[in-house]
Order: structure tokens, then C-alpha cells, then sequence
């Protein structure tokens, strides 16, 4: 694996689950294997558990880490080519970056939208730049557009579910659901969440949100889409409830109808499923308290789980990577 931007750097997804699963009992394995090797984790907004689980994952592979918040330790940062730089951005990423790619065996970036040019957004400048300019494998922890280590990291989980199951003898059947938001949150998550599912294939994958609420459809085709969210919730496995703004007329809310809020009531219309939401997650607005709090959420064990997804994803870029001299030569 070269880069991890989406599940397009993926040869197969269940081998790379099968190593997440392997290093949650096993999580010492390789721990040599990222010896003498850097990993620069660049934050450019905020968050909690991608970088401790990331953090956690790289030092349990030897890595040395260090992480960089982009704006507030370092010069706010240029993206656009061409720019006359007389603004509030310092420095520019065609400088930045291979620098960073010298000092770094992998740079691992988290980005978020704008949520006001949707073309600026859906062109994902600050990963792509970076991948670009850098010279070294680039890791998503999040861009403008995708999640890849949360999909990955819900998939691992879902598998974990489905093995412990009556499910492993039939095909599953995930809903994803649009819930309500105080704000205008980004695709990511959901954009990310159906691409995964839809890669793995190997369940029935529906997506329910209110109307005009449509994802970019490269995303969304191979799932089932509809606007009745009590049809879509009918006897399935799993429920993974993410809020997004509108794609079409681009980062809005139209609505904000609490009657989409996954209750205890909607989910008795399932297979008694699993609830599943990438956290943080509005108590009360999103979900229930007494879905959350019950035996139906997973939300803790996926949350956990990214350790594990993230462990897989660098080990199998670090096998890719050229060792670090131990000395230098003079001439």
C-alpha cells in the first residue's frame, strides 16, 4: 500500500480487517517493524480519537510520532496554485511538504471542508497537494470528502458482530441513516461509510435520509436509497446513524426534523440491530440517551476499534518503505 486516502488503496478489504482483527489480539506483533521510522501527524482541526488511536497504533509498530497542529504550532498554510500570497497564509504547501517528506517516513493529515465551495472541497487540495509534493506515503485521518480509517475501522467492526451472530450464515443488512445536527456537518463520514460498504459487498446496504439530503452519487450507487426511514430501519442488522448537510445545494440544513432521531421505538422495527455512529455524537439530537446507553450500541467497541484499523493500515505501509540509513556517508 502506497498512500491510504480511500478504499481505492485497498487490495481487499477483508485482508486488511483480518490484520486489524490479528493486532487487537496480537497488538505487539510487529513492533519492530516500524524501527527507525517517522510518522508526522498534521492536524489542521481538531480531534480526539483519530489521533490517539493513530498515535497509539504507530507505537505499537516501533514508529517514532510526531504530531503537529497546523495553524496554531506552525505558519497557517497555502493550498492554491498560483496564489498571491499578500493574505493571512505564511507559507506554501509546494514548500512545506517536501520538507516534511524529509523529515517523515509517513505524514498523516487530517483536513476538514470548508462547507462553502463545494468544488474547492470535492477536489480535496490539502491531501492531494501533499500526496503530490510530499515524496512519502500520505494517510487520510480524515480529508474534505472521506474517513477511510473510520470505514475501515466499522467494517472490522461490523465483521466482529457478524461472526458472533446467527448473521454469518446470511447476508447482513446495514442502514445507514441521516439523523438531525445543531449544525451543517461535512459527507465525510457518510460519503466514506457507502463506499466502503458498497467495496465489500457483502451485504444489503441501504441508505435512508429526508428528502434532498442525496449524497454524491460515485459514493452511493450499489446501495438502495430512500426517504422512508421507517421502511429502510425494517429488520436490519445494523444501523450506523451519521447527520450530513446538503451535497446538491451544497453544506445546508433544509431540515432539522427530530422525528428522525434514532429512538428506542424505531429501533424495534429492526433484527434487533447494532448502532453504530463515528462519535462525537449529540445525545438526545442524533440518538437517544436509551439507545446509547443500551445493549444494542457498539458505539465504544468501534470507537476502540480504530487502534487496530489504523495498526493494519501503517504496518502495511511501512512494508513499502525504504529503511532509514542508520549512519551517513560523507563524499
Amino acid at each position: 500500500m502506497k498512500n491510504f486516502i480511500s478504499v481505492n488503496d485497498v487490495s481487499s478489504i477483508n485482508t486488511l480487517v483480518s490484520k486489524a482483527l490479528y493486532y487487537k489480539e496480537n497488538p505487539f506483533a510487529d513492533k519492530s517493524l516500524g524501527l527507525n521510522k517517522r510518522i508526522g501527524m498534521l492536524f489542521l482541526n481538531p480531534s480526539m480519537r483519530t489521533r490517539l488511536s493513530t498515535q497509539i497504533a504507530a507505537e505499537q509498530l516501533g514508529m517514532n510520532v510526531i504530531v503537529f497542529n497546523v495553524g496554531k504550532e506552525g505558519w497557517n498554510m497555502e493550498f492554491e496554485d498560483g496564489a498571491i500570497m499578500s493574505g493571512n497564509t505564511s507559507e506554501h504547501v509546494k514548500d512545506a511538504a517536501p520538507i516534511l517528506g524529509k523529515y517523515f517516513d509517513i505524514i498523516a493529515i487530517r483536513s476538514f471542508p470548508n462547507l462553502t465551495n463545494k468544488e474547492e472541497d470535492y477536489n480535496e487540495e490539502v491531501i492531494e497537494s501533499f500526496k503530490k509534493y510530499a515524496g512519502v506515503p500520505i494517510v487520510s485521518l480524515e480529508s474534505a470528502t472521506l474517513h477511510p480509517l473510520q470505514s475501515l475501522t466499522d467494517i472490522m467492526t461490523i465483521q466482529e458482530e457478524i461472526k458472533k451472530s446467527e448473521i454469518k450464515n446470511r447476508k447482513s443488512k446495514i442502514v445507514l441513516t441521516w439523523a438531525p445536527h445543531i449544525k451543517p456537518l461535512p459527507q465525510c463520514v457518510a460519503n466514506s461509510f457507502a463506499q466502503w460498504v458498497n467495496a465489500w459487498g457483502e451485504a444489503d446496504f441501504i441508505i435512508t435520509h429526508p428528502e434532498d439530503y442525496e449524497l454524491d452519487e460515485k459514493y452511493t450507487t450499489g446501495a438502495t436509497i430512500t426517504t422512508n426511514q421507517d421502511e429502510a430501519l425494517k429488520d436490519a442488522d445494523f444501523v450506523y446513524v451519521k447527520n450530513w448537510s446538503t451535497y446538491k445545494d451544497y453544506g445546508r440544513i433544509y431540515t432539522n426534523d427530530p422525528s428522525w432521531m434514532l429512538t428506542e421505538k424505531k429501533l424495534m422495527l429492526t433484527n434487533h440491530a447494532k448502532v453504530m455512529h463515528c462519535l462525537p455524537v449529540r445525545r438526545n439530537v442524533e440518538l437517544s440517551d436509551e439507545v446509547l446507553d443500551s445493549a444494542n450500541s457498539i458505539v465504544t467497541q468501534e470507537a476502540a476499534n480504530r487502534i487496530w484499523a489504523a495498526q493494519a493500515v501503517l504496518s502495511e505501509i511501512l512494508k513499502g518503505c525504504s529503511p532509514r540509513p542508520l549512519k551517513g556517508s560523507y563524499s
